[in-house]
C-alpha cells in the first residue's frame, strides 16, 4: 500500500503507556456491551469471558475520563502509528467528499491508540477485545499489538489488511452518523436473539462494504493500492468470518449465533464496495441474498 509521505490525521489521541486510574463496568447492558461483545466475537474472544471480566472490574473514574498526562495528537512517533494516522486521514478525505456529495457534513471520528486497557464512553476495554468503535464518544480504539495477532494468529499480514481493519471501524462511524447503528441497536429488545443476530450480521457486512467503498475512492484519489493489496484485505476478511472463528475456537459452527457474517459474505461485501464505490449499492438490510 502506498502511504509514505501522505498526510497524517490530526484526530489521533496517543494514550499508549498512560495509566488507567480506575475501571468502570459498562452500565445497563446497552450498546456499549453489545459493541464490546461483538468485538470479542470478531476476534475470537469468548463473549462470556468478556462479561466476566467486565463484571469484575471495580468502579473508578468515569469511562470517558481524560487519562492523566498530555495526549499526543496528530504525529505519532513510530512507524505503525504513523501508518494508522495516514489511513485515518485517507478515510477523512474520502468520507468528507462522499458526504458533501450527499449535501451533508461529515463529522470526523477520533482514533485512540492505547496499550493494554483503555477507558471509553462505552466502558473499559482491554486489548483482547480487539479494535472497536464507540458511538458514545465517536472514537475508534486500537491497541497496535493487535496487528501482531492479525499476522500471527489470523495469518492475515500486510499493510492493506491493517488498513481494512481501520476502514471497517470507520464504517461503523459512518453508520452511526447516518442513524443506521441506532436503528439496529434500538430493536434489540423487540426481537428474539436469533433475529437480532441476523440484523447484526447485516450491520457488520455493511461496514465491510463501506471499507471497500473507502478503498475504491482512496485509490481513485491517491492511487494507494499496489499489487497484492486487495488479496491482503480479502484474506483478512476471510480470517475473521464467524464460521472461521467459531470453527477455530469451538471446533464447530453455530450459524444462529453469527453476528458478523461468514468469511465468504465478508469477502463478498468488501469486494462489492471496492468494485462499485457506490454508497447506494450497500443496503445489506434490503439484500435478499447476503
Amino acid at each position: 500500500m502506498r502511504w509514505k509521505n501522505d498526510r497524517q490525521s490530526e484526530n489521533v489521541e496517543d494514550r499508549r503507556g498512560m495509566p488507567v486510574t480506575g475501571r468502570t463496568m459498562i452500565a445497563g447492558g446497552g450498546a456499549g456491551v453489545i459493541i464490546l461483545l461483538l468485538v470479542g466475537l470478531f476476534f475470537g474472544v469468548d463473549p462470556s469471558q468478556l462479561l466476566t471480566n467486565l463484571q469484575s472490574m471495580p468502579e473508578g473514574v468515569p469511562a470517558d475520563a481524560t487519562p492523566v498526562g498530555p495526549i499526543q495528537t496528530g504525529d505519532p512517533d513510530d512507524e505503525l502509528a504513523k501508518f494508522v494516522s495516514v489511513v485515518l486521514a485517507d478515510t477523512e478525505d474520502v468520507w468528507n467528499e462522499i458526504f458533501r456529495g450527499m449535501g451533508r457534513d461529515y463529522r470526523e471520528p477520533k482514533l485512540v491508540l492505547f496499550s493494554g486497557v483503555v477507558n471509553s464512553a462505552c466502558g473499559t476495554a482491554e486489548s483482547a477485545m480487539g479494535p472497536f468503535y464507540c458511538p458514545g464518544d465517536e472514537k475508534v480504539y486500537i491497541d497496535l499489538s493487535f496487528y501482531r495477532d492479525l499476522k500471527d494468529r489470523f495469518q492475515a499480514p500486510g499493510d492493506f489488511a491493517q488498513a481494512y481493519v481501520i476502514a471497517h471501524e470507520v464504517g461503523h462511524h459512518v453508520q452511526n452518523l447516518l442513524g443506521i447503528m441506532e436503528s439496529v441497536h434500538g430493536r434489540r429488545g423487540r426481537l428474539s436473539e436469533e433475529e437480532y443476530n441476523k440484523l447484526l450480521v447485516r450491520l457488520e457486512l455493511q461496514a465491510d462494504f463501506l471499507a471497500g467503498v473507502w478503498a475504491n475512492h482512496a485509490n481513485r484519489m491517491k492511487q494507494i493500492i499496489e499489487p497484492g493489496d486487495v488479496e491482503e484485505a480479502l484474506n483478512a476478511a476471510t480470517a475473521i468470518g464467524d464460521d472461521r472463528l467459531q470453527q477455530k475456537s469451538r471446533g464447530y459452527v453455530t450459524p444462529d449465533s453469527f453476528t458478523h457474517g461468514t468469511s465468504a459474505q465478508r469477502m463478498r461485501w468488501f469486494r462489492h464496495g471496492l468494485v462499485t464505490g457506490d454508497l447506494s449499492q450497500g443496503d445489506t438490510f434490503a439484500a435478499s441474498d447476503l
